[in-house]
């Protein structure tokens, strides 16, 4: 019986995707040899040679037509995936020294465990800040791009100031690139939300998550490395994914005025990033 399913999304990304898998399975080879996975990788129409890397590796595959998005890609592999327990994982994600067997033992243990994230760094090291997020309320996200989270306190919620990153501890939300959950809880949720397209469905699915009174914990005995400028950064997309984000969990609580405050925020920094 397949116990894991680990879905990676590709877009020409042949190189990343390379090295990606290969870590991975080594790494499964060491530290969870006993585990029974698959690998599924969806490509959205990548023009390079994307192609061969996934066959190279045997793993299974969804080639699709056009660039699908990335929750599209997503729920794709959801519904072919087997496994009791699906890992999103993305391309320019190197896994190290992960124990899968023990990650998957916590979710055994805690029936209110919905999802988990481990230590995801960068390449100089540094915490990925994106896998230790709190939800961008009003508070939070005014904070965040007035550049006051060192403040700490309530000014810190973005992010999450002041929690020790060196214990296991609950967040709101991790990130896409490593987001370890129950195939079950997927199939309840119906997945990822498609009206995202390539940024704010991990957002949007751990706060899904939450609101079912599950928990989401950061996990920093085990880390992986994101080389995130890697696969580029497009503002477009990020900020029409947080407008998409208020309007679906935060605009019916908010008086009108406020909501065509924060959209006209939101397209200003579209249009200057």
């Amino acid at each position: 019986m397949i116990e894991l399913s680990i879905v990676v999304v590709s877009y020409n990304s042949e190189t990343l995707l390379d090295r990606c898998i290969g870590a991975l399975k080594q790494t499964l080879k060491e530290f969870s040899p006993r585990l029974c996975y698959e690998i599924i990788v969806v490509d959205n129409h990548s023009r390079d040679k994307t192609r061969q890397v996934i066959e190279r590796f045997g793993v299974r595959a969804i080639f699709n037509q056009e660039n699908r998005g990335f929750p599209r890609a997503n729920n794709q592999a959801i519904r072919l995936a087997r496994g009791r327990y699906l890992l999103f994982l993305n391309p320019d994600v190197i896994c190290g020294r992960v124990n899968f067997q023990e990650l998957l033992e916590m979710f055994k243990r805690d029936d209110r465990l919905g999802a988990l994230t481990v230590s995801v760094r960068l390449e100089n090291g540094e915490l990925d800040p994106a896998c230790h997020r709190g939800f961008p309320t009003l508070t939070n996200a005014l904070c965040y791009f007035l550049k006051l989270e060192k403040l700490g306190g309530s000014c810190g919620g973005y992010h999450l100031v002041g929690k020790d990153l060196n214990t296991a501890h609950e967040i709101d939300s991790g990130s896409g690139a490593f987001f370890l959950t129950r195939k079950a809880l997927m199939d309840e949720l119906k997945g990822f939300d498609e009206d995202f397209f390539m940024y704010g469905e991990d957002l949007d699915l751990s706060f899904r998550i939450k609101e079912k009174g599950l928990k989401i914990i950061y996990y920093p005995r085990f880390q992986v490395t994101h080389l995130k400028h890697q696969s580029g950064f497009r503002p477009a997309p990020f900020f029409d994914a947080m407008g998409i984000f208020y309007r679906k969990h935060y605009e019916r609580y908010r008086p009108w005025l406020v909501n065509r405050l924060v959209q006209a925020i939101i397209e200003l920094r579209k249009l200057t990033s």
